[in-house]
């Protein structure tokens, strides 16, 4: 047996969806030398497809067990997960991990004890389930300027917004069936209200442009209060609603990031990513759009995005940040602008509505469903009535790219000429 076959020792952290999905791959394929050593998890109740034998309720065992070779941390818990990886990483170790919120947060602190102690962090199954972006673009892309990254990166939202477009179901149906299925959580907020697919959307970030974003300041706008009206609004004009996460590079050089409904057509690959799955476009300067498409969401698909992390630690690989030394500035989000579309089923509250995003009542306008406004908006005020939108039930999709700098002051007079 050669050295990149040498066996390996796996402590696994967590045995939930993904962590099973993880764990079945490996004992069906005996010939990659791969053994699930120890299983740590939270709760001794839970009933579980292995004996209560094979796990142990302490986390911290496994970190004490230096036989262990790699350490794959799958649990729902993004401060204990912290808590663990970084603990682990003190140690020098191996680890990949597929907590994304985790390392939304914590990404550079992270990467700093990874190159002070010498361990070695991969999490390719922290986006996107199956598609493997975060190695695409540290290693394919990890030289080539990029115009953006974009895409569909949460599969349960994208799954309800389906099964409305598609079948003519509620929101509150689709999102049931989700959940029956196992795609969304029975607390949907963090798919449903898009902080999941920011937090994928900061990962890419680091790897696409070289920056460690804060999510706190990337703007988030979810689907809690989609209709059916909206979706029969998109559908008059040939486009679909889909919760699209961007990172792009704005023509002044700096980058904007932000993950809000937006309506498609067909000219965008996106528009045929349907049900769980997720896609990625990336745009490179000299490659053009790369598409990438795959199942988001799911024990198997995100599984098999951890063994290959697993078997890449075995072959020595490490991200490379390639771009942080030639990191571009973020773009300042009051100096950006949307295009958007509104709805709310009240045209007072609609009205109310426009004066916090400062529209003209001229930006009413109506179709066959009711009453609904278009026009353009500051990021920074969506970023500021965000939460009042989402409790009062307002619904926000935007209406192509976000704009900055000159385009926005151009904007913004044409807007009072037309006034």
């Amino acid at each position: 047996m050669d050295n990149q076959q040498q066996p390996l020792r796996l402590g696994l952290i967590g045995f939930g969806c993904v962590g099973q999905g993880f764990y079945d791959i490996i004992r069906q394929q005996p010939e990659l030398g791969l053994t699930v050593a120890r299983i740590a998890v939270k709760s001794p109740d839970k009933p579980r497809s292995l004996p209560a034998e094979h796990f142990t309720y302490h986390a911290d065992e496994l970190l004490n067990d230096l036989t262990l070779d790699v350490l794959v941390e799958v649990i729902d818990d993004a401060a204990e997960a912290f808590r663990l990886v970084s603990a682990a990483l003190r140690q020098g170790r191996r680890v990949a991990t597929a907590n994304k919120a985790m390392l939304a947060r914590h990404l550079p602190e992270l990467v700093q004890l990874e190159q002070q102690h010498g361990g070695t962090l991969l999490y390719e199954a922290a986006v996107c389930g199956s598609i493997p972006v975060v190695r695409t673009l540290d290693a394919y892309f990890s030289h080539e300027p990029l115009r953006a990254v974009r895409g569909i990166f949460n599969g349960s939202s994208n799954y309800v917004l389906t099964r409305m477009s598609e079948e003519g179901s509620d929101y509150a149906t689709a999102l049931a069936e989700a959940q029956a299925l196992g795609f969304a959580e029975t607390d949907p907020t963090l798919d449903m209200g898009a902080f999941d697919p920011r937090s994928k959307a900061v990962i890419l970030a680091a790897h696409a442009y070289g920056i460690f974003l804060n999510p706190d300041e990337v703007l988030n706008l979810g689907i809690e209060a989609v209709g059916a009206a909206d979706i029969a609004h998109a559908a008059a004009r040939g486009q679909k609603v889909k919760v699209v996460a961007s990172v792009q590079r704005l023509p002044n050089g700096r980058v904007a990031a932000l993950v809000t409904p937006q309506l498609l057509g067909p000219e965008s690959p996106l528009f045929a990513v349907e049900h769980e799955f997720n896609g990625v476009v990336v745009e490179g300067e000299y490659a053009g759009p790369q598409f990438l498409a795959g199942r988001g969401a799911g024990g198997h698909p995100t599984g098999s995005a951890v063994l290959a992390d697993v078997l890449a630690l075995r072959r020595g690989l490490r991200y490379g940040y390639a771009k942080r030394t030639t990191a571009p500035a973020v773009q300042p989000a009051e100096e950006l602008e949307l295009d958007i579309y509104l709805r709310h089923a009240d045209v007072g509250a609609l009205r109310e509505v426009l004066t916090w995003l400062e529209l003209p009542a001229t930006a009413l306008r109506t179709d066959v469903h009711g009453v609904y406004a278009t026009g353009a908006v500051p990021l920074l005020r969506l970023a500021q009535w965000r939460d009042e939108l989402r409790a009062n039930g307002v619904f926000v999709a935007r209406r192509g790219e976000v704009r900055a700098g000159e385009a926005v002051a151009e904007s913004r007079l044409a807007a009072g000429a037309v006034a």
